[in-house]
């Protein structure tokens, strides 16, 4: 209870002292470990010796989240991007779709002339015909592999060139000393202007609206 009024109290602080991105405050309760031998304790004490006692204290700090997943799906350009991965994706279900049909067509060949082909016949077209089902499997993973390579390239320039720029610029401008993954993060509803995400969606969306997929190799 008491733990719940000094939080309250800290944050109405912060809000005196003018902040304009709140602070997300993390209360680690520390439970008492017994050591069983004075040797522990040393040991231990000698482990830190290197630690200082300076940190940043809460009155200095600027933080924010950022939820990745919502800019995934309402950035413009990652949009566009979905769409032409699709689209290949599409092409290549239609070029599978259509040699599926022709094997399905030459096992019912070689099912109906079985009685009628010599042992020799027979042998060469049922071998013939693994070959081609086996080559239309390592096409189709070659060809999915081709496209995600693709999309991952284009997905990683649109990151360096345009996504890190902004979300940095969105940091200097706001002077945050932190930003954090609101996926991870658990936010209380006294923080106010703390979700940065849709100010960084909208800044990218103007400087990028589309990011062009190379095409994939065997298209």
């Amino acid at each position: 209870m008491s733990e719940t009024k000094e939080l309250n109290s800290i944050v109405k602080n912060y809000k005196k002292i003018g902040i304009v991105a709140a602070v997300v405050i993390a209360i680690v309760l520390i439970g008492t470990f017994v050591i069983s031998s004075a040797r522990k304790n040393a040991s231990m004490a000698s482990a830190l010796e290197g630690v200082s006692t300076t940190a940043t204290t809460a009155s200095e700090l600027r933080i924010a989240v950022i939820n990745m997943d919502k800019i995934q799906l309402d950035s413009k350009a990652l949009q566009d991007l979905r769409k032409q991965r699709a689209s290949y994706e599409d092409k290549l279900k239609a070029k599978m779709e259509k040699e599926q049909k022709s094997l399905e067509k030459e096992k019912a060949d070689i099912e109906k002339n079985q009685d009628v082909l010599s042992q020799e016949a027979l042998q060469r077209r049922v071998v013939d015909y693994q070959r081609r089902v086996n080559g239309l499997q390592r096409d189709l993973n070659e060809s999915a592999q081709a496209i995600d390579v693709s999309y991952q390239n284009a997905l990683s320039t649109l990151q360096k060139k345009h996504l890190d720029p902004v979300i940095e610029g969105v940091i200097a401008k706001k002077k945050l000393s932190l930003v954090i993954d609101g996926r991870m993060a658990r936010v209380g509803n006294t923080a106010a202007d703390l979700d940065i995400t849709n100010e960084v969606v909208d800044a990218l969306n103007k400087k990028v609206s589309t990011i062009k997929m190379d095409k994939p190799k065997g298209f």
